[in-house]
């Protein structure tokens, strides 16, 4: 059964957005930096930890723009997702256990800030990788989106997750 973790499978989380003052604010591109996968023929389970999301970069147009935010930001940002909408040091771990795996989606159940609830991810494979997108709504797991500035300032309920894990060590093949 292969073992995967951060040196070799990714997964990140994609935040957008939104509010009266969206114009000054930024999408975010964000890496779990520690996380634990299990593969066994079609079945996957996963344990990440909820205080090691890391900010990568700002995006800008669904691009990467690493020069619109100074990197310092991050550490305040990266302190808010971990104890204000994650709530890490009373929900340490996120884990994912698949139910189905088809050549076109991910099924399983998700479990954050300690609910769990069915999810669905569209099947993303290439030529070096297995991979999936999960768009995950927030709210679905009593997670309140980050709001600031008195809500004009806000990130949007709906936040996309991929992961990608390398054909070399998967062991299926949907």
């Amino acid at each position: 059964m292969p073992h995967l973790d951060a040196s070799n499978a990714e997964v990140l989380v994609y935040t957008f957005k939104d509010g009266l003052l969206s114009a000054v604010a930024h999408d975010l591109k964000i890496r779990v930096g520690q996380l634990a996968i299990e593969v066994e023929g079609d079945e996957i389970s996963a344990t990440f930890n909820a205080d090691s999301l890391k900010v990568v970069c700002v995006r800008k147009d669904g691009a990467d723009a690493q020069s619109l935010l100074p990197d310092m930001a991050f550490a305040e940002i990266e302190k808010n997702m971990h104890t204000e909408v994650l709530k890490a040091w009373r929900h340490p771990r996120i884990k994912f256990k698949s139910t189905s795996l088809t050549d076109d989606e991910v099924q399983g159940t998700l479990t954050l800030c300690s609910v769990a609830r069915a999810v669905v991810g569209k099947r993303a494979d290439d030529a070096t990788h297995h991979g999936a997108n999960f768009e995950i709504d927030q709210r679905d797991f009593g997670i309140r989106p980050y709001t600031a500035m008195l809500g004009t300032l806000k990130v949007k309920p709906l936040v996309k997750v991929t992961v990608r894990i390398p054909r070399q060590h998967a062991v299926f093949d949907g």
